[in-house]
């Protein structure tokens, strides 16, 4: 059965157009959603843990009576890595160790300077007392996830790192439990759902509050993230998985058509893109994905995917197929090409990009070292991958001399009463030297 995959040409007058429908994707949950969850969160807000054993008992059908049901020592977190096949256990501490590589070269230090009269300046670098981290849980279990957030924290010395995992029916994902053992997780809770989102939030008698919330959810947990932000931090709220490869048409089509499943085999929400200024390769491409996606596992999914929100783009060389990525904003970038170095001055928006035909995205999903918490949906304009960066604070320094005070008064008084603000004014010019 053939596949009606969208194609795109560059050169036609409503590409733009075209393009723009093609990526949009609105991430607000509707008036019900909102509502069910500004009802939860106020209920975990005033009733604490006995709201989120009822709202646990609920939506992911357990039988607790207690919190303390809902808790994992860390003594089930060893058990779990310890009971791991060895391969396993291999693949994922050596995961953890590349992803803790990476992130350390990120740690931000204090520091500061002099200026010639003595008056110091600087930036004193902080690590957040306490932070959460939502991990998908059940059957949808993402230990990637938990090495991808728990690591940067433990990194940026949080010092109490609390994670949330629902167990829907009771069922426990013992690779999810490990990773946690793995990232030095301090505390677990069989909690999820907006449920999860306000205990960390707000606190109970059993969850102490968080300083931010990490980690990606379902539309009640994103909706639960956008309400309690401002309580609490927040990484992002992150919409559907997306891919772009750009190829100058010399890889194995069947690589980038199993690179583009990669990320449209998530849900059927994801979006997988392939730009080139090769048509007869889009074309292999389009063969390689009607001949490979009746063998995937996943295969309606990828397939509602790719018919849904796909695309096959044609440009007319690499540089403008620079200029579309750059508009697209991907959260996954492949520069399948002969020399993607020489590309990579030209892409400005891209969460991470994978260089060179060998540089598989799904290797970055797990072990590469980069962080896999992404911007989504453009936000890689504006946004950074989650990294060490986020679980630090900064607080400026100030430390004037007699003379710095007395000539920094000057101006600030100036400006002060500039802007009528004569207390202002005046507390400068205390400082000011020869004045009372």
């Amino acid at each position: 059965m053939s596949l009606d995959i969208r194609r795109l040409d560059a050169s036609q007058p409503d590409f733009v157009t075209q393009l723009d429908a093609l990526l949009a994707w609105e991430s607000v949950s509707d008036a019900q959603v909102q509502a069910t969850v500004t009802g939860i969160l106020a209920e975990v807000k005033h009733r604490g843990d006995a709201a989120v054993v009822e709202y646990s008992n609920r939506f992911d059908h357990v039988h607790a009576i207690s919190m303390a049901e809902l808790e994992l020592g860390q003594e089930r977190l060893q058990q779990a890595l310890q009971g791991l096949p060895e391969e396993q256990r291999q693949a994922l501490t050596t995961a953890a160790d590349r992803v803790r590589r990476y992130h350390e070269q990120q740690k931000q230090e204090s520091w500061d300077y002099r200026e010639a009269d003595g008056t110091l300046l600087g930036q004193k670098v902080t690590p957040m007392d306490r932070v959460g981290i939502y991990v998908p849980g059940g059957k949808a279990a993402y230990p990637s996830s938990v090495l991808m957030n728990a690591i940067p924290a433990h990194v940026a010395g949080v010092q109490e790192i609390i994670m949330v995992v629902p167990t829907p029916g009771g069922e426990l994902n013992e690779l999810v439990l490990a990773a946690a053992a793995v990232a030095g997780v301090s505390r677990v809770f069989t909690i999820g759902g907006a449920q999860a989102v306000a205990a960390l939030a707000y606190g109970t008698e059993t969850v102490p509050p968080v300083d931010k919330i990490v980690g990606p959810g379902n539309i009640y947990v994103a909706t639960a993230k956008r309400q309690v932000f401002g309580t609490v931090g927040i990484d992002m709220i992150a919409g559907p998985s997306e891919i772009l490869v750009v190829c100058d048409g010399d890889t194995d089509p069947d690589w980038i058509a199993m690179d583009l499943f990669s990320q449209a085999e998530h849900d059927e929400d994801a979006q997988a893109i392939l730009i080139s200024p090769d048509a007869d390769f889009l074309d292999r491409v389009h063969s390689s994905i009607e001949r490979l996606l009746p063998d995937m596992q996943r295969h309606e999914i990828i397939r509602t995917s790719l018919l849904e929100r796909a695309a096959l783009i044609h440009v007319s060389d690499l540089d403008e197929a620079c200029r579309v990525t750059n508009r697209i904003a991907p959260e996954h970038l492949e520069l399948s090409v002969a020399d993607p170095q020489a590309l990579l001055p030209h892409i400005r928006h891209a969460g991470a990009i994978f260089m060179g035909r060998h540089t598989s995205e799904a290797l970055g999903d797990y072990c590469a070292g980069p962080n896999h918490v992404l911007p989504t949906s453009g936000t890689a304009r504006f946004s950074s991958p989650l990294g060490v960066y986020d679980f630090q604070k900064r607080s400026s320094l100030i430390m004037c001399s007699p003379e710095g005070a007395s000539e920094l008064g000057k101006t600030a008084s100036i400006l002060a009463r500039g802007e009528q603000l004569e207390a202002h004014a005046r507390s400068a010019e205390y400082r000011i030297l020869g004045d009372d």
